[in-house]
């Protein structure tokens, strides 16, 4: 029994011994982890303190107020444009949104000898023609020469071009522009060696007396207003001879002050009593004009043509039938809007002296020197505010066989070069 009692003695004092360890290693770990807590804490404190003073020091020291946010950068102002003469603000007949159609048709409605300088996309144009932005160039810049653009709107071929071939040789091609809108119908091509080669435009079908005429007119301008260097723009027919050498046209055209749109109020029938009542108050009887729709203009007035929007639509609703708008139209939008920079006559010589509705035509002996004399200094006019006996430049209708006569007087009458 002893040795029972001194076993089991001897296990409890193990026990106890062991016990009294383990408390000693838990309370070593709580001493140590105490410690490590303690002094993080007061590791912690002075950072703390230091960063408050800082930011104390930050709010209340002069010399550390905040400092205002740098100012923006400067915005930049956009490059120097390339000097040109002058800019012209579009007036409020351009603004209007309308349908854009692209200045290209499909392969098959082109000519074989169709320009390419038309095949861009019309964005932002009128129906028919192009439509310039709030600005657009005047005049071309300093560095070019003023061409002057001859657009011919033709019933089908040219058969006068042999002339204006003549008038053309030898002629710098960065003083002239040729553009020509034949019938959509029309399929020759001239050849390769022509000034006419490749210089006609996209078309419609035009009928005479029609406001598709003007649409014909205004498609012309819309081309050749692609092209920066044109100043002056002469509206031809496949009928018109040109009276004088090119240099003698040339600086007539770009050296003048004036338009040249024929516009005069003429009472009767087929003056006045071809107006619509309907087209008050845009256009009232007393502004009504007729003129002649072979015109000569400058660049700033070609712009206001394509974009017109107050007066082109109106006259294309209600001038139909016997009003024959290609006589009316542009006469009375110009006396309208630009009368002052107008000389009311044009460039193209005529004879309405037989009557009817259309002018008288010339044959083949009709063409003497004396008859080309007399349409070449047989007026008088105001040219830049003198007198001048060179009143018109060209002259219509010469019929197809007169071509054998007038290249027999016409290069050497008229200097040709």
């Amino acid at each position: 029994m002893e040795s029972e009692r001194f076993s089991a003695s001897s296990f409890l004092k193990v026990i106890n011994i062991f016990n009294l360890h383990y408390l000693l290693a838990l309370f070593s770990l709580f001493l140590i982890v105490a410690s490590g807590l303690l002094i993080g804490i007061a590791l912690s404190l002075p950072l703390k303190d230091l960063c408050l003073s800082s930011q104390f020091q930050q709010l209340f020291t002069p010399s550390s107020a905040f400092k205002p946010s740098p100012p923006p950068y400067p915005s930049l102002s956009p490059p120097p444009p390339i000097k040109f003469s002058t800019i012209v603000n579009n007036t409020s007949s351009s603004n209007p949104t309308t349908e854009s159609e692209p200045l290209t048709k499909s392969s098959s409605d082109i000519h074989p000898n169709q320009t390419t300088t038309v095949a861009l996309n019309r964005t932002g144009m009128n129906k028919d023609v192009l439509k310039p932005p709030k600005a657009i160039i005047h005049e071309a810049p300093l560095s070019e020469t003023p061409k002057v653009a001859f657009m011919f709107l033709t019933k089908g071929p040219l058969p006068l071009a042999p002339l204006w071939e003549e008038f053309f040789k030898g002629i710098h091609k960065d003083l002239y522009s040729i553009y020509v809108h034949y019938p959509p119908s029309f399929n020759q091509t001239p050849p390769e060696t022509s000034v006419f080669h490749g210089r006609a435009i996209p078309s419609k079908v035009v009928n005479w007396g029609d406001m598709n005429m003007i649409e014909a007119e205004r498609r012309l301008l819309a081309n050749a207003l692609l092209d920066f260097s044109n100043q002056r723009f002469v509206l031809l027919s496949e009928s018109c001879i040109p009276l004088f050498n090119f240099s003698t046209i040339y600086n007539y055209l770009i050296n003048s002050s004036k338009n040249f749109v024929e516009a005069y109020d003429m009472p009767g029938p087929v003056g006045r009593g071809r107006y619509r009542s309907k087209m008050k108050p845009t256009i009232k009887l007393e502004q009504w004009r007729k003129g002649s729709q072979w015109f000569q203009i400058d660049r700033a007035l070609a712009l206001e043509v394509v974009s017109d929007s107050t007066y082109f639509p109106l006259f294309k609703r209600l001038c139909k039938g016997s009003c024959y708008g290609d006589e009316h139209y542009l006469p009375t939008m110009v006396s309208i809007r630009f009368w002052e920079g107008n000389s009311n006559r044009t460039l193209t010589w005529v004879d309405w002296s037989k009557g009817g509705a259309h002018p008288a035509r010339f044959r083949r002996m009709d063409i003497t020197k004396e008859f080309l004399e007399r349409l070449r200094h047989g007026s008088v006019c105001e040219y830049n505010g003198k007198q001048t006996d060179v009143c018109h430049l060209f002259a219509r209708k010469f019929m197809p066989h007169s071509l054998d006569r007038l290249l027999r007087f016409a290069p050497k009458l008229m200097q040709f070069a």
